[in-house]
């Protein structure tokens, strides 16, 4: 593609590694497309944040294709990841340490199955502390690293599939499709509160959003090589 195609806009399908915030992803790649092209200026932008510790697919949008990152924004996203039962972390995923432990002799496999029918369709959902959730201007992780104790106001979301799909021990395998502004954290975190347990995610990777797969996605380093080619 030329310099106009990403002037004129282009929507990016990025598998986003382990470790990489969206906006370091997205940064990468604007700084990319501007060395490559010698372009001064250009919007970048994604569709929908990745934690750190996910995995998966970005919708990133150029130029003039930024306009439409709403609409893709509020499309139906899949997930696929491993809740760990018996333990809950502050964040609820392995950002921080385990904190709390919690007996399990008592989930059997139709449990865990039994249980995935009381987050099925519209919920209300605490957002983890250790979110980029904006109040008061700050983010919400920024008053946890401090240890400060800051009031979350619930949310409204829907899930419309919650499938386990395989059990390992503790860890328990599962896909979810749910709509714009869920939590996955906080899914695993419920989850293990309505298993008179407790849980934290540890692995996660968006697989779809609305109509777009991350199996149709490249790599950044695929997507820098394919800028130098």
């Amino acid at each position: 593609m030329t310099a106009e195609d990403y002037l004129t806009g282009q929507v990016l399908l990025i598998d986003k590694p382990l470790n990489w915030t969206s906006f370091q992803a997205v940064n990468k790649l604007r700084w990319e497309i501007r060395q490559a092209f010698n372009i001064k200026k250009i919007k970048v932008g994604h569709a929908g944040t990745l934690d750190p510790l996910a995995t998966g697919l970005l919708v990133i949008c150029t130029g003039k294709k930024t306009k439409e990152i709403n609409i893709y924004q509020g499309q139906i996203k899949e997930y696929t990841g491993t809740i760990v039962l018996g333990s809950t972390t502050p964040s609820f995923d392995l950002e921080t340490e385990i904190n709390l432990r919690f007996p399990t002799e008592h989930i059997s496999k139709d449990l865990i199955h039994k249980t995935t029918k009381q987050f099925i369709g519209d919920i209300e959902q605490f957002p983890p502390v250790f979110s980029a959730i904006k109040k008061d201007g700050k983010r919400l992780y920024e008053f946890a690293r401090a240890g400060e104790d800051v009031e979350i106001k619930p949310r409204n979301v829907n899930i419309s599939e919650f499938e386990i799909t395989n059990i390992d021990g503790l860890n328990v395998n599962f896909r979810v499709v749910c709509s714009k502004g869920t939590y996955i954290r906080s899914l695993a975190n419920d989850f293990g509160k309505a298993l008179n347990s407790g849980a934290h995610l540890s692995a996660l990777r968006r697989s779809k959003i609305g109509s777009f797969n991350v199996n149709d996605a490249i790599s950044i380093e695929g997507f820098i090589a394919g800028l130098k080619d």
